[in-house]
């Protein structure tokens, strides 16, 4: 079964963290498949790419203007079917320099314009 080679999971990764680092919902959604799952460390779901550009876009507006995020560089990646992955990786925002750590899940799978992410669960790691 074919797997998504590692530099693409890195790509995505960090492709990720720089668009939330610079506030860019839009480039933050375009990660994501159109009809993308995407739940959020409160068991909030969002659905559809559109959506979460939109969440995203009030959240780098409001309450996580000038947060960072990061991918911790560390993630496993366990193939599912051809052309789709699970990417289990630990990483977490800042906000007003409190650092929130998490484990963040997401299936990866391959579409004509490259592989994007179907689905994301954030879970918060217990202080």
């Amino acid at each position: 079964m074919p797997e998504i080679p590692a530099s693409e999971v890195a790509d995505l990764l960090a492709g990720l963290a720089e668009a939330w680092n610079s506030g860019d919902a839009a480039v933050y959604a375009a990660a994501f498949t159109e009809d993308a799952d995407y739940i959020t460390f409160d068991g909030t779901h969002t659905r559809g790419r559109e959506a979460i550009e939109s969440m995203h876009r009030r959240l780098f507006e409001g309450p996580l203007n000038g947060s960072t995020m990061s991918t911790g560089g560390e993630y496993t990646v366990k193939p599912l079917a051809d052309g789709a992955v699970l990417v289990v990786v630990a990483g977490g925002t800042a906000v007003d320099g409190l650092q929130r750590a998490s484990t963040v899940s997401f299936t990866a799978v391959r579409t004509p314009g490259g592989w994007r992410f179907a689905s994301f669960q954030n879970t918060r790691v217990a202080s």
